[in-house]
């Protein structure tokens, strides 16, 4: 079987899904609104409605597990609530303590660096085209791990909520120029240099 692999460029406002299954759902933008995929493609792991992104898409599920494992980094460029201070993002660096599932979790240690001047993304919703009144400050985060929301529970855990996050990388593979929307398939996913 010849399989397909996608990388995408998730607007915020759709679901990391091709089908709707719950009725409370029902009017949801999904991915197949995007492209015309191929069946059987399904998303490698996951960013929640308002996140942006790099999305990897795969017909081979053997591809997907080895995208979702540890090995791989995933990158996101995060727009935060206020300046944050050097103390926040070394305590983000060490792990800090987030809730999973109603458990208490310390993430594993991470990279997090200040983006100064700040990235410039296309404003794809109403949502991350609200200025706050507050200055607002954008990290870059590196993990390898993907817990359910974990990058916003991780920057509200040291007292910077997310206003806006996008992932720019998951191994090697770069959203670099990709436009809001814009879907490319390629051959293969290069995860590690």
């Amino acid at each position: 079987m010849n399989h397909h692999h996608f990388a995408i460029h998730k607007p915020g406002g759709y679901l990391s899904q091709f089908v709707n299954n719950q009725t409370k759902r029902r009017n949801k933008k999904l991915l197949g609104d995007l492209h015309d995929f191929p069946e059987g493609t399904m998303a490698i792991g996951r960013l929640d409605e308002d996140s942006e992104g790099l999305l990897l898409l795969t017909t081979d599920g053997k591809v997907s597990e080895q995208v979702r494992s540890k090995k791989v980094e995933k990158e996101y460029y995060v727009e935060l609530d206020g300046k944050i201070t050097q103390d926040a993002i070394e305590q983000l660096k060490i792990g800090v303590e987030i809730k999973t599932r109603k458990t208490a979790y310390l993430t594993l240690p991470c990279e997090a660096v200040l983006l100064d001047p700040a990235p410039v993304f296309e404003v794809t919703t109403t949502k991350s085209a609200r200025r706050r009144h507050r200055p607002t400050s954008w990290l870059s985060i590196i993990i390898n791990e993907g817990k359910f929301r974990q990058v916003r529970k991780m920057t509200a855990a040291v007292g910077f909520p997310t206003l806006r996050l996008v992932r720019v990388r998951v191994g090697q593979v770069r959203l670099n120029d990709m436009r809001a929307g814009d879907v490319v398939e390629v051959s293969n996913f290069k995860l590690f240099a």
